[in-house]
């Protein structure tokens, strides 16, 4: 399979200017300089296509709780999820009429139990309090690093700190002390970040493995990007972080799933593995000596367009991936293919699931035996994965935050947080700001 990872690198770090030109002042920013870049104009036929179907912020109001009944809540269609609240834009901190949201994870605070959704947005990231999941509190927001806004923000937790990436220019990595939400006497207010780590210029992704305290920013731009491979970081000083190594020998990493391994292939057991979504490859690495990481095996696959990301089963033994170009590329609805990786060295294809919509797939995160998956303008999906070895998934629920239509197109929901003890899922909507749900299915 011949190599695209140049073209999609380059791709990737110009769509990130992309989304909205002009130089007017970010709100909250404390300098008031952020701003994007134009368009490029260089930019590829695909790249203006990206471009041209991002949207204004929605004009929705907020919204309260509403029960998914008839194949509805609210005005949104849906499926076994019901609506606990949403929240526009401009109700945590997208004031701007160009502004987008974009990653979505989530902190649960050990102390007090009260959770916590974090959004990120072009010019920084938001911090809403959902314990009380019908009534959402924008606490307030963290701005963005330097003067640049984008339109990809990754964030990641671990040991009550927030790690914050960005497309923009000379962001680096961002960290936050998260227990600082605890005692926002009157919301919302602008937060300053706890400590900073410049070893990256931009970045596109990050993960973190909370069993090892390492995190690995990938995608990365800057004198030490690993070329956009594996830049690993040692995080087990939150506020002072620490290269750790590099793997660089397939290039550019889209996004990864980094784990102390306990899978099925016992000669790998208590080695930290990452599972890579590199463009046109799954490749699969031992980072278990960060200063010599090493290459297990890089694996493509049929009728891949643009290996984006995915998500291992509890037991490790197959693999969830979206690739996020299929759907435009091929015309076949949103396809989620499972991978046996019982054998690292040499993992297959086991079969594909194609859902119920034409939308694209984005991001999605397994647990308790469902896949929740952001599916752009299908919403969330979420895909009863309890025996993928059949490859006969289904879907068991849905809560569309795009209702005009399923369309393969870059609109609504960039991403969900599944892992709420209270089983609140958050979504991330592009246009559409955060919305709360509750899903009223278990896995079978």
């Amino acid at each position: 399979m011949e190599k695209r990872k140049g073209m999609f690198r380059t791709a990737f770090a110009l769509m990130a200017v992309a989304l909205a030109a002009g130089g007017s002042p970010a709100a909250g920013h404390p300098d008031g300089a952020a701003h994007h870049n134009p368009l490029p104009a260089h930019a590829t036929p695909v790249m203006r296509a990206f471009a041209a179907d991002q949207q204004a912020p929605s004009t929705a109001a907020a919204t309260g709780s509403a029960q998914c009944s008839g194949g509805s809540a609210a005005g949104y269609p849906c499926s076994n999820v019901d609506l606990l609240a949403h929240l526009p834009l401009a109700d945590i901190g997208g004031t701007r009429s160009n502004s987008a949201a974009n990653d979505i994870w989530g902190w649960t605070d050990q102390q007090t139990g009260k959770e916590y959704a974090i959004v990120g947005r072009v010019f920084g990231t938001s911090f809403v309090d959902v314990s009380e999941p019908t009534k959402p509190v924008y606490l307030g927001q963290l701005p963005t690093h330097g003067p640049f806004g984008s339109s990809w923000r990754d964030i990641k937790v671990h040991q009550d700190h927030a790690y914050i990436v960005s497309e923009a220019t000379s962001h680096g990595m961002q960290v936050f002390d998260l227990r600082q939400l605890r005692n926002v006497a009157n919301p919302p207010v602008t937060f300053a970040e706890t400590a900073h780590y410049n070893k990256v210029s931009s970045a596109h992704n990050i993960a973190i493995n909370e069993d090892s305290g390492f995190a690995y920013v990938v995608g990365a731009s800057g004198k030490n990007s690993c070329k956009g491979g594996l830049h690993m970081v040692n995080i087990a000083n939150p506020t002072r972080p620490s290269f750790a190594g590099c793997f660089s020998a397939d290039g550019y990493t889209h996004d990864t799933q980094c784990v102390v391994y306990d899978g099925p292939d016992a000669s790998y057991h208590g080695r930290e593995i990452c599972f890579n979504s590199n463009e046109d490859t799954v490749t699969i690495v031992d980072v278990t000596a960060k200063s010599a990481p090493r290459q297990v095996s890089r694996t493509p696959y049929a009728g891949s367009a643009y290996t984006h990301q995915g998500w291992l089963t509890g037991d490790k033994r197959y693999f969830l991936l979206d690739d996020e170009l299929d759907e435009q590329s091929f015309g076949h609805n949103t396809r989620t293919r499972v991978w046996d990786v019982s054998d690292l060295d040499a993992p297959t294809v086991h079969g594909v699931f194609d859902g119920t919509t034409t939308a694209i797939d984005h991001n999605q995160y397994v647990t308790g035996g469902l896949s929740y998956q952001a599916n752009y303008r299908a919403g969330l999906r979420i895909i009863a994965a309890a025996n993928p070895a059949t490859t006969a998934l289904s879907e068991v629920g849905y809560f569309d935050i795009y209702p005009a239509d399923d369309a393969a197109e870059f609109n609504g929901a960039w991403s969900n947080y599944p892992f709420f003890a209270s089983g609140v899922v958050v979504v991330s909507g592009i246009e559409q700001g955060l919305f709360v749900l509750r899903p009223t299915l278990s896995a079978s």
